[in-house]
């Protein structure tokens, strides 16, 4: 359309017509046309999230390994959401009569040292495992997430480097130190075990966050959206935390079986979750003192641990495999 005709156009318009025409500086589409296309682009960049059953089935086709990983996860979510309605015992009731028993038709698992069985006691450790995993990933992929994606837009800027600054700072003191440090100073308890593991992660959903905005601030629909107006939150929540979503369901898969076992790490040590509440590290922990004769209260939840974080480590390998366009075919 020429410049006269889209005079003309404009003065054939009822007055207070609710018209956005303007064009660009160089006669370019009007900026009601760039919108369109920054969106149209940023739903394209947002692919996780479309034809989500076809893109399923195809990564169950592609990666057989996590689709056992993926059923493996799901028992593991059945069994700590039902465990009150699976367990033939309460996992604190005590058999005086019963001490470590041997597994058998009525104790599945056997007793432990005080008579508890051990398979209730398993059931009712992956409750407690999830919901420490869950709520550490939950608390700490937020607060990581938000700064992320603030120093990766800002990157290059004091904003960004105070920021950076802090997370290489949990970075240098090893988790173990870091872990052991701020459980002891807190005390044992469920809440005072996530809160240590929330600081844990939140460094790496920073990186993986900061990473991903820094590649995608200079795209296209990015430096559209700057050009039009958008403010930067719009910005950010609408174009940039979309194409976090692959990398997050990777890191937090992994991440996940990183929790499980630091929080049965530090229950272990005595600086986890307190007794009586059952955790997989503080039985691990009770039955090895009678590793040769009972050693089924060790053995049991041990492979319980082990299945599931391997389940969740699997996963992780192939949600990353399928999401990195050079493992694809």
């Amino acid at each position: 359309m020429s410049s006269s005709e889209r005079t003309d156009r404009i003065a054939d318009e009822p007055a207070g017509a609710d018209t956005f025409v303007t064009s660009g500086p160089d006669g370019g589409p009007p900026i009601a046309d760039s919108l369109a296309a920054i969106e149209a682009e940023s739903v394209e960049s947002g692919a996780p999230r479309r034809a989500g059953k076809r893109r399923f089935r195809t990564f169950l086709k592609e990666q057989p390994f996590g689709a056992v990983a993926l059923i493996l996860i799901l028992l593991f979510l059945a069994v700590a959401i039902f465990a009150p309605l699976i367990s033939p015992y309460s996992p604190l009731e005590q058999h005086r009569a019963d001490i470590m028993v041997p597994p058998d038709g009525r104790f599945w698992m056997g007793t432990d040292e005080l008579g508890r069985d051990v398979f209730s006691r398993v059931l009712a450790g992956a409750r407690t495992s999830l919901l420490i995993a869950v709520a550490t990933l939950i608390m700490g992929g937020l607060i990581g997430l938000v700064f992320g994606i603030i120093s990766g837009y800002f990157g290059g800027t004091w904003i960004d480097n105070v920021i950076q600054r802090a997370m290489d700072t949990l970075m240098a003191i090893p988790s173990i130190v870091l872990l052991l440090f701020v459980a002891a100073l807190l005390g044992p308890s469920v809440r005072n075990t996530i809160i240590a593991l929330t600081i844990l992660v939140i460094p790496s959903f920073n990186r993986v966050a900061r990473g991903e905005v820094l590649r995608i601030r200079e795209e296209t629909y990015i430096e559209a959206a700057r050009a039009v107006g958008c403010s930067t939150p719009r910005i950010l929540l609408r174009y940039a935390l979309p194409n976090l979503m692959a990398p997050l369901y990777v890191v937090s898969s992994l991440l996940f079986a990183n929790v499980i076992i630091a929080e049965s790490a530090l229950s272990f040590l005595g600086i986890g979750t307190p007794p009586p509440t059952p955790s997989w590290g503080r039985m691990l922990s009770e039955g090895s003192r009678y590793l040769e004769i009972a050693p089924w209260g060790a053995v049991f939840p041990g492979l319980a641990l082990s299945l599931s974080v391997l389940a969740f480590n699997l996963l992780g390998d192939a949600l990353r495999d399928y999401f990195d366009p050079k493992q694809r075919r």
